[in-house]
C-alpha cells in the first residue's frame, strides 16, 4: 500500500518546492534559499522557504527607509 502524506515533507527537490512557494522551478534558482545536500541530491528545506515567504513584502504595508524619507 502506498503511503501517503498529509504534510509537505521537510526536504524537497526543486520542482516540489517551487510548487510549494507557488513559483515555477527557473524562477525558484534565482532566489536566494539556500539548498542542502544529501547524498548527490540537492534539495530545499521547508523552513528555508517558509522563512523566505515570510519575509516578502506585504502588499499595501509601506517600508521605512532613510528614517521616513
Amino acid at each position: 500500500m502506498p503511503i501517503t502524506l498529509d504534510f509537505p515533507p521537510r526536504l524537497m527537490p526543486a520542482p516540489q518546492a517551487a510548487h510549494y512557494i507557488g513559483v515555477s522551478a527557473s524562477t525558484l534558482y534565482g532566489l536566494p534559499i539556500p539548498r542542502k545536500i544529501l547524498g548527490g541530491k540537492r534539495l530545499y528545506d521547508r523552513r528555508d522557504l517558509d522563512a523566505y515567504a515570510d519575509g516578502l513584502a506585504i502588499e499595501g504595508e509601506s517600508e521605512v527607509i532613510n528614517g521616513g524619507w
